[in-house]
C-alpha cells in the first residue's frame, strides 16, 4: 500500500520568491567578484551603490585593487559595514594619477553625492568675514558667502559674534564708517556715531580723503596681525601733531592709542609670531563625534565652533596593516583595543573634517591639529592652496594653551550634544508608549525607506524651503540597530493665514530623535474660501500623501494635526480616500483656555481623547514638534502676505525697473498680480517699457 505523496506547502511559493532572491543576490556577488578582480593596482577613486541607485560609499585608494578587494573578501559580519556590503549592487572606479588627485576627487565626490555611509560634515552656510569695500571712502561690514577680488576680506571668523566685535573695535580705534552707501551718499549732517565718536563723519568732509585711506591703512595693519606697527605709526603721527601745535589733534591720536592698547592687554591669548592658524581638535565619545576648530586671525584668537559629523558610528572600525577596515571586538583586552579604535576613528573624522572644509576654500599657512594625519592630505590641501602648510601636533608654549583650549571645548560640546540627544531619546521613547504605537522597523530596512527630499507637488507654487537651523541635514541612512527608535518618522501640520489672506500650509518632519529642516515644506492653499482652514488642511494632506506627492515612499509612523475634531475628521476623509491608516492621525487640540500644558490628542480611529500629564515628556515633545509646525507655517504666511501686498522684491529686483516704471506697471495692471498675468505685448505697451525689458519681466514673474 502505498503512502499518498504530502501536499504541497502552502508557503511553497515564498520559498520560492527566497530562493530567486538568493539567486540573483549571488549573481550579482559574482559579477562584483569579478569586476574587483578586474581592477587595476593604481590610485583611484570608488563608488557603491544600492538597488535603487542611491551612492553607498565614496572612499579613495593608493591601490584600487587591494582596498576594493578587502571590503568583498572578508566577512564582515553583522557590523555596519556588513550591513553596507550586503546592499552594494553596483560599483564604479575612477582612476587618477596620484593619491593627491584622489583625495581631491574623493571630497568632491563626497560632497555632491552625499553618500549615506561616509563621514559627512553639514555645509549649511559658509563662515563669515569682515568686509572693506574699494571706495572713495571704503566701508567696513559683515559679509557672508563668495568672495571677490573687488573688495577687501578679512577671516573667516568662526561666528557672527567675532566679526560684528571686530568691527565694533575698529570703529572705536580707526573710526571707519559702517552705513550703508545710500545713507552716506544723502547725509547732510552727521549721524549718532560721529557724535560718539565712533566715526569719523567722511559722509560730510569731516575728513579728508588721505586722512581716512591713512586710518583705513591701519585698520587693515591691524587685521593683518600687525598691532605693535600701527602703535608705532600713530605714535609717530601724534608727536608731528605736537611739534606742530595741532594739539587736538594729538590728543584724538593720543586716544586712538589708548583704546588699542586696552584692547591688545585685554586679548588674553595673543602672540606677535603667529598670525593666521586654525586649531582643530576631535573626540569620539558615544557613537557620535565633535571636531572643535579655533581660529585665530591676526594674532588674535577668535573664538571656536563645533562641528559634529553623521555616520560616524559606520567607522569605529579600525584599518589593519595591510589597510582593509578591520572588525571592531566587543572584548578581549578591552580598554587597550577600544582606546585604539577610538584613536583610529578620531584620525579618520579629522581627516574627512580636514578635506570637507578646506579643498576648495581657504587654508591658513599653519594648522595645529590634536592627531597626526596622512602627509599626503597636508600635501594636496598645499597644493590646491598654493601655499606651504605647516602642521603641528606636539606644540608648545602659546600653541601648546591654543590646542589645550580647543580640546577642552570639544570635550564639553561633545558632552553637551550627548545630554541633548539622550534627552531627545527619552521623549521618543516616552511618546511611542504613550501612544502604544506600533512600528515595523524590520520592513523598513528591506527597502520601504523614506524620501528624504518630502515633496512639492507644485514646483511653481510650493518652494521646497530648507529652514536654515541649528539642526544637522537630514540622514537618509537606516537606523541603528542599538537604537530602533531612530526612524520613528513623525509629520506635523499646519494652517497660517491673516483673515484668510496669503494662506499657506506647512509640513514640519521629526526624525532620527531631531527636527529635519531639509525635509520641512509649505504649501500654497489656492481655490478655497478664504479662511476655511479645513478645506486649506484637505488640499495639504492630498497633496502630501497622494501618489504624486509620497512618490511612493511610505507614509510617516505618525501624523500630527494642529487642531481638534473637525481638523481630524478632514484628515480622517483623506486618508480613508488614499487607502492610507488612520490610526497613525493625531490631532493636538487645545485646553481649556488654550492653556499650554492642557492641550488633549484625539485620534482619527475612534479611541477616546487622552491626555497627557503637563510633565509627561511626551507631551513636550508633541509641543515642542507642533510649535515647530507654527512657526514654520507663520513665517511662510508673512513672507507670502508681503509679497501679495506690495509684490515683495520681485520687481524691484529685475535689472530696468526702478520707482518709475514699477509705479507705471502697477497702476496699468492693477498690481504684481495683473502684471504678472499680463503678456509680453501687454507690458511693452506701457509707456517706458522697451520690448527687452517686457520679456525680462514677463520670465521673472513666472
Amino acid at each position: 500500500m502505498s503512502l499518498p505523496s504530502d501536499p504541497e506547502p502552502k508557503d511553497a511559493p515564498a520559498q520560492d520568491e527566497g530562493a530567486n532572491q538568493e539567486q540573483a543576490r549571488a549573481q550579482v556577488w559574482d559579477r562584483l567578484l569579478a569586476e574587483v578582480a578586474s581592477l587595476p593596482a593604481l590610485p583611484g577613486v570608488y563608488r557603491y551603490f544600492d538597488a535603487r541607485g542611491d551612492v553607498l560609499y565614496v572612499g579613495k585608494a593608493r591601490d584600487l585593487k587591494k582596498r576594493v578587494s578587502s571590503y568583498f573578501h572578508k566577512n564582515h559580519g553583522g557590523s555596519r559595514i556588513g550591513h553596507m556590503v550586503s546592499r552594494i549592487v553596483r560599483m564604479e572606479t575612477t582612476v587618477v594619477r596620484s593619491e593627491a588627485e584622489a583625495l581631491l576627487l574623493e571630497n568632491n565626490l563626497i560632497k555632491t553625492l552625499n553618500p549615506r555611509y561616509n563621514i559627512l560634515f553639514r555645509d549649511d552656510k559658509s563662515y563669515p568675514y569682515l568686509k572693506i569695500s574699494t571706495q572713495a571712502f571704503p566701508r567696513m561690514s559683515y559679509y557672508r558667502g563668495a568672495v571677490d577680488r573687488k573688495h577687501r576680506y578679512y577671516g573667516p571668523y568662526p561666528n557672527a559674534w567675532a566679526v560684528k566685535e571686530t568691527i565694533q573695535l575698529m570703529q572705536k580705534v580707526f573710526l571707519i564708517r559702517t552705513c550703508e552707501d545710500a545713507v552716506f551718499k544723502n547725509r547732510s549732517r552727521p549721524c549718532l556715531l560721529y557724535q560718539i565718536k565712533r566715526c569719523s563723519g567722511p559722509c560730510v568732509d569731516l575728513i579728508s580723503k588721505d586722512e581716512y585711506a591713512a586710518s583705513v591703512g591701519q585698520a587693515e595693519r591691524f587685521l593683518l596681525g600687525e598691532p605693535e606697527a600701527v602703535l608705532e605709526d600713530l605714535q609717530g603721527r601724534m608727536m608731528a601733531h605736537a611739534d606742530r601745535l595741532e594739539y587736538e589733534k594729538a590728543a584724538e591720536i593720543r586716544n586712538q592709542i589708548k583704546s588699542l592698547s586696552t584692547v591688545l592687554h585685554q586679548q588674553s591669548v595673543e602672540t606677535v609670531m603667529d598670525k593666521d592658524v586654525d586649531v582643530l581638535a576631535v573626540k569620539v565619545n558615544g557613537g557620535r563625534a565633535c571636531v572643535n576648530l579655533a581660529m585665530v586671525r591676526g594674532g588674535r584668537h577668535l573664538g571656536d565652533r563645533a562641528h559634529f559629523p553623521v555616520h560616524v558610528q559606520d567607522h569605529l572600525q579600525v584599518p589593519d596593516e595591510a589597510g582593509e577596515p578591520g572588525e571592531v571586538g566587543e572584548g578581549g583586552e578591552g580598554g587597550a583595543e577600544a582606546d585604539s579604535i577610538v584613536s583610529a576613528t578620531e584620525v579618520r573624522v579629522l581627516e574627512a573634517f580636514l578635506a570637507q572644509h578646506y579643498i576648495g576654500g581657504a587654508v591658513p599657512s599653519m594648522l595645529i591639529l590634536s592627531h597626526p594625519v596622512a602627509p599626503a592630505l597636508i600635501e594636496a590641501l598645499g597644493e590646491q592652496g598654493g601655499r606651504k602648510i605647516t602642521v603641528v601636533h606636539q606644540p608648545r608654549e602659546q600653541r601648546r594653551a591654543w590646542l589645550d583650549m580647543t580640546i577642552k571645548g570639544a570635550e564639553l560640546s561633545l558632552a553637551r550634544l550627548l545630554s541633548e540627544e539622550g534627552s531627545q531619546q527619552a521623549r521618543t521613547r516616552a511618546l511611542v508608549e504613550a501612544l502604544n504605537l506600533d512600528l515595523d522597523f524590520d520592513a523598513r530596512e528591506a527597502g520601504l525607506e523614506v524620501d528624504a527630499e518630502g515633496s512639492a507637488p507644485d514646483a511653481s507654487a510650493d518652494a521646497a524651503i530648507p529652514e536654515p537651523a541649528q539642526a544637522e541635514p537630514a540622514q537618509a541612512s537606516a537606523p541603528a540597530p542599538r537604537d530602533p527608535l531612530a526612524g520613528l518618522r513623525i509629520e506635523c501640520f499646519d494652517i497660517s493665514h491673516t483673515a484668510g489672506e496669503a494662506t499657506q500650509a506647512s509640513c514640519v518632519v521629526y526624525e532620527q530623535h531631531k527636527m529635519q529642516p531639509s525635509q520641512y515644506r509649505r504649501y500654497n492653499i489656492h481655490d478655497i474660501t478664504p479662511g476655511d482652514d479645513y478645506a486649506a488642511m484637505k488640499q495639504a494632506l492630498e497633496r502630501r500623501y497622494s501618489a504624486a506627492g509620497t512618490k511612493a515612499a511610505r507614509v510617516p509612523d505618525l501624523v500630527l494635526i494642529d487642531g481638534g475634531k473637525g481638523q481630524v475628521a478632514m484628515a480622517r476623509d483623506v486618508f480613508q480616500a488614499l487607502g492610507l491608516p488612520l490610526s497613525i492621525i493625531v490631532g493636538v487640540e487645545k485646553g481649556e483656555g488654550r492653556k499650554v500644558g492642557l492641550e488633549e490628542l484625539v485620534f482619527a480611529d475612534g479611541r477616546p481623547k487622552l491626555q497627557l500629564a503637563p510633565s509627561s515628556a511626551a507631551l513636550m515633545l508633541v509641543a515642542q514638534i507642533r510649535d515647530e509646525a507654527h512657526r514654520f507655517a507663520i513665517t511662510g504666511m508673512r513672507a507670502k502676505r508681503a509679497s501679495v501686498r506690495t509684490g515683495g522684491s520681485r520687481l524691484e529686483d529685475i535689472a530696468g525697473v526702478g520707482p518709475k516704471r514699477r509705479a507705471r506697471l502697477l497702476q496699468r495692471f492693477g498690481g504684481v498680480r495683473g502684471v504678472a498675468s499680463a503678456s509680453v505685448e501687454e507690458l511693452a505697451s506701457v509707456e517706458g517699457i522697451s520690448r527687452e525689458l517686457a520679456e525680462e519681466i514677463y520670465r521673472a514673474l513666472r
